[in-house]
């Protein structure tokens, strides 16, 4: 089943975003080299491709797991989560439709 992970950025979190990036894009392209990533990305916190310096407001990740928990375990052990980016993080179960 696949799996929603909202992480919600900490405020004047850029500059930890753009630390722990690396590590974040890492476990992403392990998820889809597995072919168990739908999608993932940022929220700009303006209406623009390229925020610059206004940064985003948290990220979507939607992902393929075996089970809501092991979904969590996974989104627990987010760079951006250790690293101070996120704020929060939640999980919830994601059916596709189209």
């Amino acid at each position: 089943m696949y799996y929603c992970i909202i992480g919600t950025d900490n405020p004047d979190s850029l500059s930890r975003r753009r630390q722990a990036r690396g590590d974040h894009l890492a476990r992403l392209h392990q998820l889809a080299e597995e072919g168990r990533l739908l999608t993932a990305g940022p929220f700009p916190v303006t209406d623009s491709e390229d925020p610059g310096e206004a940064g985003f407001a948290g990220s979507l990740i939607i992902a393929r797991f075996t089970s809501l928990e092991d979904a969590e375990h996974w989104a627990a052990a987010e760079p951006y989560l250790s690293a101070g980016v996120y704020a929060s993080v939640s999980v919830r179960p994601y059916l596709v439709v189209f």
